[in-house]
């Protein structure tokens, strides 16, 4: 890979770490993000160079440069969190479509198709962080992230298998969104107390995500967000921190089971069935 890519990669999920720190404030509480960054504290307006990713809030040692209110920490640890992933992303992506493709050696409509899919897989990268910590906190995921990035992920995407010319990859993206779409709707109608509007709505853009990589990976991402909910639904049971009736934010679980199924799913279903002697 180019030194430069997962540099350049980093620098931008930093910055767009930035405007994550946004998100996760307003959109929950139905605020515009056009207004300039402002301490929520003493509504004083945040100067540029007091909104500098990670950097400003270690030279302000956490603290509001008018009003000394403290800072969370969970502000540069959002501005790390999706540099490091926009990193591991974009290697990621190299891994699967080669460098080559990226930097068009493997023809110029190739290049064009790696491009989209590393920026559909970055789009899911921070929406990922968004929408799991708002999950956690308000026990909700917001139409305003959700159903923008089902158009953004789900057609960058299709668009990539189409300018590549690999129509079953095309398929399993389309049929993707639409399988999982289907069976968290099939779900909410047959036990509308098991999952909220949010995870539906949420479904159809990892179903795309996941379906593009291939089946493998939709099958275990699918599963996987199931597995991770109900480990810890039981951990809370143990721990006497919840009983069965316990509302838990399912969309963080989601997410995470279909990124082990972007990354790992193929292996894990190979092993598996090798394990019954059917791969």
């Amino acid at each position: 890979m180019e030194a430069w890519v997962p540099a350049a990669a980093g620098v931008f999920g930093l910055l767009i770490g930035s405007f994550l720190n946004v998100v996760i404030w307003r959109v929950p509480r139905g605020e515009s993000l056009l207004p300039d960054s402002h301490c929520p504290s003493c509504d004083a307006p945040i100067r540029p160079f007091h909104n500098v990713p990670v950097i400003s809030w270690l030279l302000l040692r956490g603290r509001c440069a008018s009003c000394n209110t403290r800072i969370s920490a969970r502000y540069p640890l959002v501005e790390i969190a999706t540099g490091v992933a926009f990193v591991l992303v974009a290697g990621w992506v190299f891994s699967v479509m080669g460098a080559a493709t990226i930097f068009g050696a493997a023809g110029a409509l190739s290049a064009i198709a790696a491009w989209l899919v590393l920026a559909a897989y970055l789009w899911l990268a921070a929406i990922s962080i968004a929408l799991t910590l708002i999950d956690l906190e308000h026990k909700r995921l917001p139409d305003a992230i959700v159903l923008p990035s089902i158009a953004v992920v789900a057609g960058l995407l299709a668009a990539a298998a189409a300018i590549g010319g690999n129509w079953p990859q095309l398929l399993s993206t389309l049929a993707g969104a639409a399988i999982l779409f289907a069976a968290y709707f099939l779900i909410v109608l047959v036990y509308p107390r098991g999952l909220g509007g949010g995870d539906v709505k949420l479904a159809p853009v990892l179903g795309a995500a996941l379906g593009f990589v291939g089946w493998d990976a939709l099958a275990v991402g699918a599963f996987a967000g199931f597995v991770l909910g109900a480990v810890y639904g039981l951990t809370l049971i143990v721990l006497r921190r919840g009983g069965r009736k316990t509302e838990i934010p399912f969309g963080p679980f989601m997410l995470a089971g279909a990124w082990l199924g972007l990354c790992v799913g193929p292996a894990i279903m190979h092993a598996y069935l090798s394990l019954w002697a059917l791969g």
